[in-house]
């Protein structure tokens, strides 16, 4: 399985962090596997489709048969890199004492264990590319060592367990070659991070895609921020 060019799958590919990876690699000449839940509502993805590069996949990742459906259809590609992007956050009650119990697991099924499933589905197309590299979009929110306040407990330990995911991921697929890392996009004005939030799309894309670039199966297991500095979990 041999592609003339790189070749990226991304996750929550319709909007946000997701939908500006997509086009920064489309402009660097990268095959782009872009994947959402409703294609057929992803306007602003579909205007990228002039581009013969890219191809638009629907994905639910917490439908375990829709992630075995993008396996299949993407059975003979290989796959440089991968990016579990997709997430949600899980509403506002969060906090001690209210707390939505079916939205708590509803998120840790979409945010943890949809990078899982997914990078079982597709580490065969992984390892046999020239790149060989997971990435799964973790947060700060996440981090144990980092966060001293309390609340928001649905997306962040949604986020501490994915980091957890990624360690083991590491481990089991170093042997086959595979970098696995877990990233902080920074806080993005997005749907998700609002319009007071630090930084663009552009440069958190710009900044992961260069992180990204840098890294090697040395870094496997580590959480690193967009701009490339080491996070603690």
């Amino acid at each position: 399985m041999t592609n003339k060019r790189l070749s990226v799958v991304v996750t929550g590919a319709n909007r946000g962090i997701g939908l500006e990876l997509v086009s920064q690699y489309l402009t660097d000449g990268w095959q782009v596997h872009s994947c959402c839940r409703e294609p057929e509502l992803a306007t602003q993805l579909a205007s990228l489709a002039s581009n013969s590069a890219l191809s638009i996949h629907q994905l639910d990742v917490g439908n375990p048969d829709s992630v075995d459906n993008l396996g299949l259809a993407l059975s003979e590609h290989s796959i440089d890199l991968l990016i579990n992007n997709a997430g949600i956050y899980g509403g506002e009650r969060q906090s001690f004492g209210d707390i939505d119990y079916e939205q708590w697991a509803r998120v840790l099924n979409v945010n943890t264990l949809g990078p899982y499933r997914v990078s079982t589905a597709l580490a065969d197309q992984v390892e046999n590319s020239e790149r060989r590299l997971i990435v799964n979009v973790s947060s700060t929110m996440g981090s144990i060592e980092q966060y001293a306040s309390g609340g928001h407990y649905i997306y962040r330990s949604s986020k501490t367990a994915l980091n957890m995911v990624t360690v083991n991921l590491a481990h089991d697929l170093r042997s086959r070659g595979i970098t696995v890392l877990s990233v902080h996009p920074g806080w993005v004005r997005t749907d998700m991070g609002g319009s007071s939030a630090d930084i663009s799309t552009p440069t958190s894309a710009t900044g992961l895609r260069q992180l990204i670039d840098d890294v090697s199966i040395v870094d496997s297991g580590r959480f690193f921020s967009w701009d490339g500095s080491p996070l603690p979990w």
